[in-house]
């Protein structure tokens, strides 16, 4: 892996560095025997903080709501008012963050998965009330806990091939990579009747001065990781942060949703007050076995284990796809792509779904952003801490976090992205039956906005080829029934049509 921060690599690569590390840290973590620092872990968990700190926002609008209004409500009308899910959501964060980094020792920040907050807002809760669905994402935790312990995920884990694992890292970089052009408004989606599916900013341009701001951004982190200058990323968050709060304090621009022109999501002025204590009142307010009990006239048994078993998946492998690739990323995998002690991180992980659950916060799981951590120089659970840290005071000083605008922080991703992509130099593209599982991988993350279905397509695009050249005997009988249950995935639709 090329690490952007090379420059400090003669004191992190020393067997004998970092000399003023704490002794404590230094055994607990293995911060010099993974060969990093102190001062880098500290930056990375900054980093992976400010490119995840959206959730807290952006999950709210995704599954909360204003009482009295339709958006987001269940079958019985109610609504998860949004205040208390931005408090949860940050509660769990930073709970699960701090946990994974003391007990699994990976760089890997945990918060609300958005991919499941939409499947709850659109298809679940509509059908049920949000306590059953909460209570849905709480079974799928203890199921997948119970993989983890009994060692299943760590054998599907370990059973994907290297040029798979390889794709799968490259296709989360050319997916965070999407997710930063398109929260910055590079990437839309026209109106027109007609039009292409994408396109480059407002009407084929860079007509916005947020727009405008994320490309150069863009270019300032990338100059900055050429230059190998230390915190390059954090610098350049910082940096894009100050000229956007000078630059919305001139035009007040406001936010693209009151009209054209506008930040995507926070806008980057100082706020009125700093802080004040969160509404937790969410917590607990979960029905684990609601959506079994014939409650709600469209749910029976059957289809209720059809969303778990959809929830399942979808958790399963967005972790298992993260973890790779955030693994190969930051070089922490041995030969063969897996990640040491694996079991330990994947129970955590699923523990993450249990306490979402439970908490009104959606499933948690291991985030893609991670990776701008790691590209700054995190390698340890240090930096999850310090993340974890982060989550639980922004509960309290939430204003503060909301100054940094989406613009400023999307660049990061972007080039990340970049850096992710250098995996594809480990795939073998002269040989077909490596090529296209590993290309449907790549391109299926991006294009349908989910790790799990760039996966799924991957899995059964290789079972398929394996068969093809006839060395079944080569690929591990796991890889096949993955693959069959993501036929199954993907067929889930009009399977739960003919059930009714």
């Amino acid at each position: 892996m090329t690490d952007p921060v090379d420059n400090e690599s003669s004191e992190a690569n020393s067997p004998a560095t970092p000399k003023s590390t704490n002794a404590v840290l230094d055994r607990y973590f293995k911060i010099r025997e993974r060969g990093t620092t102190v001062a880098r872990e500290v930056r990375g968990g900054f980093v992976t903080f400010f490119t995840m700190a959206y959730i807290v926002v952006l999950t709210p609008i995704i599954i909360g709501g204003v009482p009295g209004e339709p958006m987001n409500a269940d079958a019985l009308g109610n609504v998860l008012p949004m205040l208390q899910v931005s408090a949860v959501v940050a509660l769990v964060a930073g709970v699960m963050s701090i946990l994974f980094g003391l007990v699994a020792n990976y760089p890997f920040g945990i918060a609300a998965g958005l991919g499941i907050s939409s499947l709850l807002a659109v298809t679940i809760a509509p059908q049920m009330s949000w306590p059953a669905a909460m209570g849905l994402v709480v079974v799928n935790g203890i199921i997948i806990v119970i993989l983890g312990f009994t060692g299943v995920r760590t054998a599907v884990f370990n059973a994907v091939p290297p040029e798979l694992k390889s794709a799968i890292a490259a296709g989360i970089g050319a997916f965070i990579a999407f997710i930063g052009l398109i929260n910055a408004g590079f990437v839309t989606r026209p109106e027109a009747a007609g039009a292409p599916p994408v396109q480059l900013g407002n009407d084929g341009s860079i007509a916005t001065v947020p727009t405008l701001i994320f490309v150069i951004g863009v270019l300032l982190m990338g100059v900055l990781v050429v230059r190998k200058i230390p915190g390059g990323l954090l610098l350049g968050i910082i940096v894009m942060t100050i000229v956007s709060i000078i630059v919305e304090s001139i035009l007040h621009l406001g936010r693209a949703a009151d009209g054209d022109g506008g930040w995507a999501m926070n806008v980057p002025k100082m706020p009125d007050g700093v802080g004040g204590l969160p509404d937790l009142s969410l917590v607990g307010k979960v029905d684990v076995f609601g959506a079994f009990t014939g409650e709600f006239p469209n749910v029976s048994v059957l289809i209720a284990c059809v969303f778990v078993f959809t929830l399942l998946l979808s958790n399963f492998f967005d972790a298992m796809g993260t973890m790779t690739g955030l693994g190969k990323e930051g070089g922490l995998t041995d030969k063969d792509g897996n990640l040491p002690d694996i079991g330990k991180a994947l129970v955590v992980e699923g523990t993450g779904a249990i306490v979402g659950g439970a908490a009104s916060a959606s499933s948690n799981t291991v985030l893609v952003e991670s990776s701008s951590g790691i590209a700054e120089g995190a390698r340890t659970g240090l930096a999850n801490v310090v993340t974890g840290v982060l989550f639980l005071a922004a509960m309290f000083f939430t204003p503060l976090y909301s100054v940094i605008p989406m613009e400023a922080v999307a660049p990061a991703l972007v080039v990340v992205g970049a850096l992710m992509m250098g995996q594809v130099r480990d795939i073998d593209f002269s040989r077909f039956e490596f090529a296209l599982p590993a290309f449907l991988t790549i391109v299926a993350m991006p294009f349908t906005y989910s790790i799990a279905n760039g996966i799924g397509v991957g899995f059964i695009s290789w079972a398929v080829m394996a068969v093809a050249r006839g060395d079944r005997k080569s690929m591990h009988p796991l890889l096949f029934v993955v693959a069959a249950l993501f036929i199954v995935y993907f067929a889930r639709g009009p399977i739960s049509n003919l059930i009714g």
